[in-house]
């Protein structure tokens, strides 16, 4: 009984710092509906800022001032990015801000390891809450105590800030219905700017508070933003009850799955996150109206088609160039496009369920991944020639589409996004820790393309080939009636299934055939690196792909090409210098701010101007 009780301690006051750090997200995302990547650097910075003040002031009272300076300071910078950042595209579409928050990362990640180096910090002790105390034979550390004892407060102060002032009622009423406290004379710019700073200084706070327990890494940010996305989604997006329940929830859990399951604690939330989801789709406290009705990618707008002769010629004669290339370029050269045209299918793929369908997918690496992994496991242990393997990977990622977009699909908006991310993370650690059958860490390799296919010329035209129509096929396929019928459940689904469209299984039809396309990218990155590793089924990888879609544009198919290809070549240039991350997250929030349509879209306008491309009021 006694390890019990110490356990469940130990769940609690992890859970404190965990729910500063969830409840700021959820706040922010409430008022401003930005899915803020970015959390997780406030979190880091408040962790780096309190130590460099632990060091300078003295004391007990010195340590929890250093504590809430961290918070106040680490809130100044959120107010920064949402001044300089966030607000001049927020009348983008809204998921498109969430290119912005990546770039932020970026920036945070290189000026932090420029301020405190890469080497890891440990947490100085809280002084007087040294030791342990012994709680039926059993030692809880004394300062897991205090923040069991400090959680509540924070709690507390934040419910009567919501519920009991004016700026309170201003931000709730801001959660349901932003238009509405506009039209009553509230500035919600300033509105905006304020949840921010508490929000991020929630973060800060949760950061500092955490250090006598866990220090501070440069990888704590990421480490931290899956927890908090989940902890949020369980407790109900804008919800502070929630925010706090799901943290002591998943945090409880977490300790008792360590010591009874290790292996579960890969995926243990994300289990439990699934399970409420279900049972659940907007939380447990959550709101359905607050998940939005298609995705937001934004207003419905006229697909944009390549018009006139001038577009054509421009398309060939780039088409041209790509299968001349070969001649005149290195092996290092078609490598490079190797890479960035798999890449460019793969965000083709995610592109066509987000911006045809409105179904933002935090996951798409399952399928990509999988597709890679369905190829590599049938060389492996069956001989299956390379060129069946890879007519058979879109089969393999394609069939788990098939049951994970049926248990996602009636969800809506950032819940079926977590939810698809939930169930892309239980393949990813089924690939990693079944390790006898897949490798496990060590992956897969020797999976190398057939000998007609050897040389790197050769394998280049098969993926130009591949590559090249099967982005082709998506557009097509965008273009045709089943495409129509997907973008009709995506602008307005009570109409659409008024016509008689099904709406859920079109887009469950979607959701698989974007997953089979994903598989065939896959495939060609197998057999062009000869090996397949877990951690292209990773989250990080799902977000590259998001990121380069947004990037680009969500209004037309080429948003994932063009996006794909100016980020993979940028990233190429710029990762051999020490802070490529710095110059990266920066040209990205440049990029952003200046073309809050996507590149595709802004050089659209500008083809318009010019008289390139005509103009929709011209096709009507």
């Amino acid at each position: 009984m006694g390890l019990i009780i110490a356990q469940i301690l130990t769940g609690l006051a992890n859970a404190g710092a965990l729910f500063m750090v969830a409840s700021g997200l959820s706040l922010i995302f409430g008022v401003t509906r930005i899915v803020n990547f970015a959390h997780g650097s406030f979190y880091m910075l408040g962790a780096f800022i309190g130590y460099t003040m632990m060091q300078v002031l003295p004391g007990a009272i010195g340590f929890w001032a250093s504590v809430l300076l961290a918070g106040v300071a680490v809130g100044l910078i959120g107010v920064i990015v949402e001044l300089l950042v966030l607000r001049p595209i927020y009348r983008a579409p809204e998921l498109f801000q969430l290119v912005a928050t990546f770039g932020v990362i970026l920036v945070i990640q290189d000026l932090a390891l420029m301020t405190w180096g890469a080497e890891d910090v440990l947490g100085p002790r809280a002084p007087g809450l040294k030791g342990i105390v012994r709680i039926l034979g059993e030692p809880v550390p004394k300062y897991d105590l205090a923040l069991i004892a400090i959680t509540p407060f924070v709690a507390f102060a934040l419910w009567y800030l919501i519920t009991r002032t004016r700026v309170g009622i201003l931000v709730r009423a801001a959660t349901q219905d932003r238009e509405m406290v506009g039209a009553l004379g509230v500035n919600q710019a300033w509105l905006s700017t304020g949840v921010f700073f508490l929000g991020a200084a929630l973060a800060g706070l949760g950061g500092a508070i955490q250090l006598p327990k866990g220090g501070a890494d440069l990888l704590m940010d990421f480490n931290i933003l899956a927890t908090i996305f989940v902890v949020v989604v369980i407790g109900g997006m804008g919800s502070l009850p929630g925010a706090y329940l799901a943290a002591v929830l998943i945090s409880v859990l977490n300790v008792f799955g360590v010591t009874y399951m290790p292996q579960s604690t890969l995926v243990l939330m994300f289990v439990v996150m699934a399970v409420v989801l279900m049972v659940k789709p907007y939380g447990m406290f959550g709101r359905e109206e607050v998940a939005g009705e298609h995705g937001q990618v934004g207003e419905p707008e006229r697909p944009i088609k390549p018009a006139g002769r001038k577009v054509r010629l421009i398309v060939a004669a780039f088409l041209l160039l790509m299968a001349l290339l070969p001649l005149v370029g290195s092996n290092f050269t078609l490598v490079l496009l190797t890479d960035i045209l798999i890449f460019c299918l793969f965000a083709a793929s995610l592109h066509f369920i987000l911006g045809i369908g409105g179904l933002v997918s935090f996951g798409h690496a399952a399928y990509f991944g999988g597709g890679a992994y369905a190829a590599a496991l049938l060389v492996t242990y069956t001989d299956t020639p390379m060129e069946f393997a890879l007519m058979l990977a879109p089969v393999g990622a394609g069939m788990a589409a098939v049951i994970i977009g049926w248990l996602c699909i009636r969800l809506t908006g950032v819940y079926f996004a977590m939810l698809t991310m939930a169930f892309a993370q239980l393949l990813w650690s089924l690939v990693y820790q079944w390790g006898e059958f897949t490798g496990g860490d060590d992956g897969l390799v020797d999976i190398w393309p057939s000998e007609w296919l050897s040389e790197t010329t050769a394998y280049y035209y098969l993926t130009l080939v591949i590559g090249v129509g099967g982005i082709i096929f998506l557009r097509h396929v965008a273009h045709s009636p089943f495409g129509y019928g997907l973008r009709a459940a995506r602008d307005s689904n009570r109409q659409a299934e008024a016509m008689g469209i099904n709406t859920k299984r079109v887009q469950w039809a979607a959701f698989a055939f974007a997953g089979a396309m994903a598989g065939v990218a896959g495939g060609l990155f197998v057999f062009s690196k000869g090996s397949i590793f877990p951690s292209e089924l990773e989250i990080g990888r799902s977000f590259d792909a998001l990121i380069v879609v947004l990037l680009g544009g969500v209004k037309t198919l080429s948003g994932g090409v063009v996006g794909g290809a100016f980020l993979e070549g940028i990233k190429d240039v710029l990762t051999r210098f020490e802070y490529w991350r710095l110059a990266l997250g920066l040209l990205i929030i440049v990029v952003v701010i200046a073309m809050p349509e996507g590149i595709v879209g802004s050089l659209r306008r500008a083809a318009e101007h010019l008289g390139i491309v005509k103009r929709p009021e011209d096709e009507t």
